[in-house]
């Protein structure tokens, strides 16, 4: 895990997944996301090996940093490799994700137990 100091010395845990899908939204704004019917399974197939990035998904939406849009498809995207769930959407950072990757970027992470 690592850990990105909020202001008022407030810390935000976050896993090398969360970090990653994080910086992949910084280049680019929207991604594809699906999920079965009861929207509390995103999928994101567009990482090596199948990876499906749930769990990142779900712990940045938690954390308020990421917003899950199944009403919005991407226009122009191939959903095809998609097609086991039903839903198609889109993911993109919140404003306060935003900013929390700009810190990133600018100051860095540290390690969990360095200080956090």
């Amino acid at each position: 895990m690592s850990c990105r100091k909020g202001c008022c010395g407030h810390a935000l845990l976050l896993t090398s997944s969360e970090v990653d899908l994080l910086k992949r939204l910084g280049q680019t704004p929207f991604l594809p996301v699906a999920s079965k019917r009861d929207r509390e399974t995103p999928v994101y197939l567009e990482e090596p090996e199948g990876q499906t990035m749930q769990e990142a998904i779900l712990g940045l939406s938690l954390k308020g940093l990421l917003q899950l849009d199944y009403d919005i498809p991407l226009q122009g995207f191939d959903y095809r490799a998609y097609e086991a769930y039903p839903l198609h959407g889109s993911m993109a950072l919140t404003a306060h994700g935003q900013s929390i990757l700009e810190q990133i970027e600018i100051q860095g992470i540290e390690e969990e137990g360095e200080s956090c």
